[in-house]
């Protein structure tokens, strides 16, 4: 029985309770053995501005990480090339790990915009994807509706954003119950998003 793992991709800049809260409900409500948190280097679709160091995002996401056994966090993106795309991470895991069985996850926002992605169609093929409930303008695609690789969860609206996150501390409000405790401790330590 091969080993199942979810994939949750993220800039994660800050990762907050919100990631925290949803990658844990994942975890206790569905088959999957562990939950990766993928740090994405720079999404083709942002604004690259704001955006912490690599190193320190998967540091924020590796310290989350420690106190649940579920959760991985894995920085394999910042290797391949870049731009990166979801569909080329999935088949360099798919290799290099031939025991796991990937999900991919993403929120109802995302696969508003799936047909957008570079082969969306290879990863509805290949992969199972489970969806986790957003407040999001626009309409699901009903190709989608009843898809049989396409999981709909309930899982808590968390309607928590790292930008919100990053303005607040830059205006000096005190955010601390927005994000675990070690992840605070390392953006006061290095004063980050002032």
């Amino acid at each position: 029985m091969k080993k199942k793992v979810g994939l949750f991709f993220g800039t994660f800049n800050p990762v907050h309770i919100g990631h925290l809260i949803l990658a844990n409900h994942l975890l206790q409500y569905s088959d999957l053995d562990e939950l990766w948190l993928v740090v994405t280097p720079h999404n083709p679709l942002k604004k690259k501005n704001s955006l912490l160091n690599n190193h320190h995002r998967y540091e924020m996401v590796w310290r989350l990480c420690e106190d649940y056994p579920g959760l991985k966090p894995s920085d394999v993106e910042f290797n391949l090339p870049q731009p990166n795309y979801t569909v080329f991470t999935l088949a360099h895991l798919e290799e290099k790990y031939p025991e796991i069985d990937f999900s991919l996850i993403m929120g109802e926002d995302n696969l508003k915009s799936f047909p957008k992605w570079k082969n969306y169609e290879v990863i509805l093929e290949r992969y199972n994807v489970i969806v986790y409930p957003r407040f999001s303008e626009g309409a699901i695609d009903p190709v989608f509706e009843d898809h049989p690789k396409i999981t709909r969860i309930k899982a808590p609206r968390m309607e928590i954003s790292s930008t919100f996150i990053r303005k607040a501390i830059k205006e000096g409000k005190d955010v601390r119950p927005l994000l675990p405790n070690v992840v605070w401790k390392y953006i006061e330590e290095m004063n980050f998003y002032r």
